[in-house]
């Protein structure tokens, strides 16, 4: 390496040196000395001397020859020597840059180093910090938590609804202080226990199969329990609710009850008194219209006879008055109805205009009566047949042809009744408009509330009871129809109604011709008893029911004018036959007809066997049968019904439907005699009933008690079979013969069985009605 602070001729020398060699650069140097010699020898002498003497200059050459290999020698040694100085001066100087550099870096590896422990330890610190906060605030959540836990343990303890919480092993795991009053047991006595262990076996088949429905289904369950708390039986509503975690898994149970007990009694109470009320209002009725019908009759027949002007003018006052009083009746009958949403409309074929016929003849008598002109005019074809009910139309009919004779003074009454054809079909529209005292604008909106009375001009309120409007606009709407009112004050009033008309052909004979009878039903299943009755009122016939055999031989001894006895065989207090028996000890009823309702008809004629009876009907009650037995004890037409208008399942329909399930027949022939909307009715009576069936089976069960249990079986097995479930109503059958035989064991199976049938059963009741309804 050459060294940059050389002079340029050491450079050269040194650059020669590196790229010739010291042998070539030497005998370069050796010729250069010797031509540089001979040049400035030559100079010399000529300037000096003014001649060149070739021996001088010979000698100088000479002597620069003999002289220049040392001095290129030692000039070439010391280059040499001085090339290694720098050679080793220049690695030790990079030596020292490399060590140097790697003290840098190292310096620098340590500034960082203690850097980062710098910031290490400062973010220990600001961990040990946060640590520290969130030590803190744990401490004070859980404080809160703690703080909020017991709230929330007072707020459950406090609670008058029990509560408490079963895992899903059925090991209670938590209750709050009300279920252990109920249970009459501590927490501690409570949790970690099972159900098994915790509640009485009489009770324990009720509360595992609602427990496993909810674990089962995972939906929420609510039921009405009846528990014994101490020495009292209090009525529990209880809601089950699955508890589910997050991945959909099924964790447990949560359960909350609340005392329901004087609900239940108020219920009952209020129960007894609807049937009590029934039971006043029927009587009534019957008790009234027997001399009113008499009234009715006497001055039909007066009107027939030859009479003066005057006389005529009171016969008529006198029917019209009964008449009037007779729809006052109805109104009644009907409210009570509308109050317990069993207000039926029975629809038949009927002339439409001959049915307005009879109505503009009892109208023209009321209106002449107080001197007014009555006007009715007809529009549209109306020489037609449709299904209305006659008797529910009438009575709205006449009931406001009645405001109107009762609210106008002087001038008219107009009846005007035309067909109009709309778009969903044919209607019926009938005006009743009169020129009385009109109804003030501010009372239009009430009119048709129940016991309201418009005031009059005066300020005072009208005469009347005011339910007859309520009753009318009730009727109107079960008829699908609607009703309006317009009025101007001073100048009168205006009511429409409106009937949708379905019509059809002319029928060969009117089903509701016949004799109207006084049937005494004599049934002690509440759903049996209501689907009896629908089925004679039906036929015009009225009905008092009795629930017990005592109710059936006080209803005998107190109606004088009864025509039938249709009197169940199994009752709670008296059997059937021996009702029979009491009422034929006495003659005065030798001639009173007994007809009796069994499931097994010829057992009961053997049990019958020397009392006098007219028949018997098997339960459920066919309506062929019923009717052919009223036709052969009272000459009664028998009801006829088209096949074309009977509903019916398709046969691709019903041949999904399990007949083991469902007695289809039965349900077929109730829903085309009835109507599907009773039908109905009935249905969801027996889903109101059969819990406490269930439950009373239970009890019974519990307190082993046999005869009840059996004769609890026996009312589940009527109902069942008139609602047409075929498959409850012959398990409930063996569970009534097995009652007193069989195992407890045995009966408490029948009993599991029974709610899973019960379910199935309604189940494919109601997929059967809706494929009635399309």
């Amino acid at each position: 390496m050459i060294d940059s602070s050389l002079s340029p001729w050491a450079r050269i020398l040194s650059s020669s040196i590196t790229r010739f060699g010291e042998l070539k650069t030497a005998a370069i140097c050796y010729a250069l000395l010797i031509v540089v010699s001979l040049i400035l020898s030559c100079m010399f002498y000529y300037v000096a001397v003014g001649e060149v003497m070739l021996v001088d200059i010979f000698a100088v050459v000479f002597f620069t020859a003999v002289v220049s290999p040392i001095i290129i020698s030692v000039l070439i040694n010391s280059i040499r020597q001085l090339d290694a100085s720098y050679a080793y001066l220049d690695t030790a100087t990079k030596q020292e840059k490399l060590l140097n550099q790697t003290l840098k870096d190292n310096i620098s590896r340590l500034n960082i180093e203690i850097d980062e422990r710098k910031m290490a330890f400062h973010a220990k610190h600001r961990a040990i910090e946060e640590l520290r906060h969130e030590i803190a605030e744990r401490k004070k959540t859980q404080q809160e938590l703690a703080q909020q836990g017991m709230l929330l343990r007072s707020i459950v303890d406090s609670s008058p609804d029990l509560f408490y919480y079963r895992d899903n092993n059925g090991v209670f795991a938590g209750c709050n202080k009300m279920f252990e009053q109920v249970m009459g047991k501590s927490s501690l006595e409570l949790i970690g226990k099972t159900a098994e262990e915790i509640y009485p076996t009489h009770f324990l088949p009720e509360v595992l199969i609602t427990d496993n429905k909810v674990e089962e289904t995972h939906t929420a369950l609510t039921l009405d329990v009846e528990y014994p708390v101490g020495s009292e039986k209090r009525w529990f509503e209880m809601r089950k609710l699955p508890f589910i975690n997050d991945d959909g898994e099924y964790i447990g149970l949560l359960a909350f009850g609340r005392d329901i007990t004087s609900r239940k009694e108020a219920a009952q109470a209020l129960e007894t008194a609807y049937k009590d009320k029934g039971k006043f209002i029927a009587t009534l009725s019957h008790e009234l219209r027997t001399p009113l019908n008499g009234i009715v009759g006497l001055t039909r027949m007066l009107l027939d006879t030859e009479l003066d002007k005057q006389q005529r003018s009171w016969c008529n006052t006198v029917f019209s008055s009964a008449e009037t009083l007779g729809n006052i009746f109805n109104d009644i009958i009907d409210l009570d109805k509308i109050d317990r949403e069993q207000l039926d409309i029975v629809t038949d074929s009927i002339n439409v205009s001959d049915f307005i016929n009879d109505v503009v003849n009892f109208a023209g008598l009321i209106a002449e009566q107080k001197g007014l002109e009555f006007e009715i005019q007809r529009k549209g074809m109306l020489d037609v047949y449709a299904k209305l009910d006659p008797t529910r139309l009438r009575q709205v009919v006449w009931n406001l042809i009645n405001n109107a004779v009762k609210f106008t003074k002087q001038g008219q009454v107009q009846l005007e009744c035309r067909r109009e054809n709309r778009a969903c079909g044919p209607w019926l529209v009938m005006s009743i408009t009169d020129t009385g005292q009109g109804i003030p604008q501010e009372q239009l909106h009430r009119i048709f509330d129940m016991y309201y009375k418009a005031p009059d001009l005066k300020g005072t309120n009208a005469i009347g009871s005011g339910i007859g409007l309520a009753v009318t606009k009730a009727l109107v709407s079960a008829m699908q129809g609607e009703i309006h009112v317009s009025s101007t004050e001073d100048e009168g009033s205006c009511f429409v109604v409106e009937i949708p008309l379905s019509l059809c052909i002319a029928p060969t004979e009117q089903s509701y011709a016949g004799r109207s009878l006084n049937i005494l039903l004599v049934e002690d299943v509440p759903l049996n008893a209501e689907i009896a009755t629908n089925l004679l009122e039906q036929r015009g016939h009225e009905v008092i029911w009795a629930e017990t055999g005592e109710d059936a031989l006080s209803f005998v001894a107190t109606e004088d004018d009864l025509d039938l006895v249709l009197l169940d065989m199994q009752l709670p207090d008296i059997n059937g036959d021996e009702v029979a028996r009491q009422i034929r000890e006495d003659d005065y009823f030798d001639k009173l007809p007994i007809v009796v309702l069994t499931a097994n008809v010829r057992s009961a004629e053997e049990e019958l066997e020397g009392i006098s009876i007219q028949g018997a009907l098997a339960k459920p009650i066919n309506t062929t049968k019923l009717d052919k037995m009223l036709a052969e004890l009272f000459d009664i037409k028998q009801i006829q019904q088209c096949d074309e208008t009977r509903l019916t399942v398709s046969k691709e329909a019903g041949a999904h439907i399990n007949t083991d399930l469902l007695d289809v027949e039965t349900i077929e022939d109730f829903v085309n005699s009835m109507g599907i909307v009773v039908f109905k009715r009935s249905s969801s009576l027996f889903e109101k009933l059969n819990p406490q069936y269930q439950q009373e089976l239970a009890t019974s069960l519990a307190n082993g008690d046999r005869d009840e249990y059996k004769s609890v079986a026996h009312k589940l097995k009527g109902a069942a079979g008139s609602v047409g479930l075929n498959d409850v109503q012959l398990h409930a059958k063996v569970m009534e013969h097995g009652a007193i035989e069989e195992d407890e064991e045995v009966l408490h199976i029948w009993l599991t069985v029974l709610a899973d049938k019960i379910n199935e059963g309604q189940i494919a009741l109601h997929s059967f009605l809706q494929q009635l309804e399309r």
